[in-house]
């Protein structure tokens, strides 16, 4: 059944455009990943949407990250345009009808959609050190934090249980040394120093309860389409480390939680990560190889990837090798670095006779990309200049007020935006040191009784005793959090699972 017909999607595939001949890409192969590449201003965004919408058409849940904001508009139908109306003439799709998908908006800060919340517990060691920027040594104190806190039974579920948990086990160092080596005083410092700098972010509102569900982001609605999750990270993204760590845990959680699937006609769930180089700059060498790990992994899971980014030069080369499905925008080549990044975009391709790739490359027009998708048996196609055909859903934002129509019209309204602080390391800690208190000044009066007796008359304040200590430290790990107003918000093979 012919792409140009009806739907634009049939028989799985996805129409991206035509070129010499029409260019799909099979919906079985989405979760090989792919890459959307090119200079800002050359299509990406558009490509973006184009593919997200018709994923959801067949069926298939899409999570995609909005770093510029005009992504909202898949929600709403796209309107006559002449060169939309030339595009499709192009192309030569017929009966083609504008349309929207259906939406879930969802928002780390809470303002342009539903609260996106995970636990630190759940964040884990790894990716909390590489969201704080810690250093080796620093990283590896982090970690002690976490294994106390589990050996302890104590949960970690916002930033003041991982504050509170940091500074008794700096203050507690001395006791630990023989369970769990040596805690550097100067590394608890630093990394309390960094969580600060994370709350001034607006960190904070990442971690706490209720956390999401990831079958949140794999729902359909009543005509069966996918629901195309839309993160707002206009603001998340001026903070790139947070945004960068939010999306490699997603991936990460996926691949731990999900069962595996083998192959399958449909992926369950199609990740688009805009602004990928942020995901892969200045991450160390551990994560990125366990980056690169789940994503070769992950699509036995059933979950596909597409990165979005300017030039492929910003993904590791573990990671763009597993990306078979690439669409190529245009690239700019003004200096020999610029020259150097076409060079090695057109590499990437198979070889197409008729087309010099590289110079190709310079001289895409917008809405113009090189492609080159996976076959049947798993192939790369030969690459083919194409035109990139036009999304049904609006291209640009849509309005502030339909956005909360569509926020509070979703299932999941009200079910997450309240934030709900349960009894955790913080909690467990002040109400030790307040029943340890309670005993240690019960203990010191009867000291001071007995020395009064002793000494005929007046009072005598001893030296402070290891329990004293303890409850001491244990109240000021605590007594600095008093009044504050915090929202409370697996990486398995990244970090520290529990709950």
């Amino acid at each position: 059944m012919s792409v140009y017909g009806g739907p634009e999607v049939s028989d799985h595939q996805i129409l991206i455009g035509k070129g010499e001949h029409p260019v799909e890409l099979l919906a079985r192969m989405a979760n090989r990943h792919g890459l959307i590449a090119g200079a800002t201003g050359t299509g990406k965004t558009v490509t973006l949407q184009l593919l997200a919408e018709s994923v959801s058409r067949l069926g298939v849940p899409v999570f995609m990250a909005d770093v510029k904001g005009d992504l909202s508009g898949i929600a709403r139908p796209g309107q006559e345009h002449p060169k939309i109306s030339e595009r499709l003439e192009r192309i030569g799709i017929e009966n083609f009808r504008f349309e929207a998908a259906p939406v879930t908006f969802w928002d780390v800060y809470g303002e342009q959609g539903h609260p996106l919340r995970t636990t630190v517990s759940e964040m884990g060691p790894l990716l909390l050190a590489r969201l704080l920027g810690l250093n080796e040594t620093q990283a590896g104190v982090l970690n002690l934090v976490f294994r106390i806190a589990d050996d302890s039974g104590l949960l970690l579920l916002d930033l003041k249980d991982l504050r509170a948990m940091t500074l008794f086990v700096g203050d507690h160092a001395a006791q630990l040394r023989t369970d769990y080596g040596n805690i550097s005083a100067a590394s608890v410092g630093a990394i309390q120093r960094r969580l600060i700098g994370l709350e001034d972010q607006g960190g904070e509102r990442l971690f706490g309860e209720p956390a999401i569900n990831l079958a949140d982001f794999m729902q359909n609605n009543e005509q069966g389409r996918g629901m195309v999750n839309i993160l707002a990270a206009e603001k998340l993204v001026q903070s790139p480390q947070l945004y960068a760590t939010l999306l490699l845990w997603l991936v990460s959680e996926l691949f731990e939680s999900l069962p595996e699937v083998g192959d399958r006609d449909l992926p369950k769930l199609v990740l688009f990560f805009d602004e990928a180089h942020l995901l892969f700059d200045q991450a160390p060498p551990v994560l990125l190889q366990k980056v690169g790990q789940v994503v070769r992994l992950i699509r036995s899971k059933g979950v596909g990837v597409f990165f979005i980014t300017q030039n492929p030069q910003d993904i590791p080369d573990d990671v763009l090798g597993q990306l078979g499905n690439r669409i190529q925008h245009a690239l700019r080549a003004f200096t020999p670095r610029d020259q150097k990044a076409v060079r090695v975009a057109a590499q990437t391709f198979r070889p197409n006779p008729k087309l010099d790739t590289e110079q190709v490359i310079g001289e895409l027009g917008v809405g113009e990309a090189l492609v080159s998708t996976l076959d049947r048996s798993g192939r790369p196609s030969v690459v083919e200049r194409t035109l990139i055909s036009p999304p049904r859903s609006q291209i640009g934002p849509i309005t502030p007020e339909e956005r909360q129509r569509i926020i509070g019209s979703s299932v999941l309204y009200g079910v997450l935006d309240k934030a709900v602080d349960r009894e955790s390391a913080y909690e467990i800690l002040k109400q030790r040191a307040g029943a340890s208190a309670e005993q240690a000044a019960e203990a010191q009066r009867a000291q001071q009784e007995r020395a009064a007796k002793r000494r005929g008359s007046g009072s005598y304040r001893g030296r402070q005793s290891p329990l004293e200590a303890m409850v001491k430290s244990a109240a000021r790990a605590i007594g600095g959090q008093l009044g504050r107003q915090l929202l409370r918000g697996i990486l398995g093979s990244l970090g520290g699972r529990g709950r």
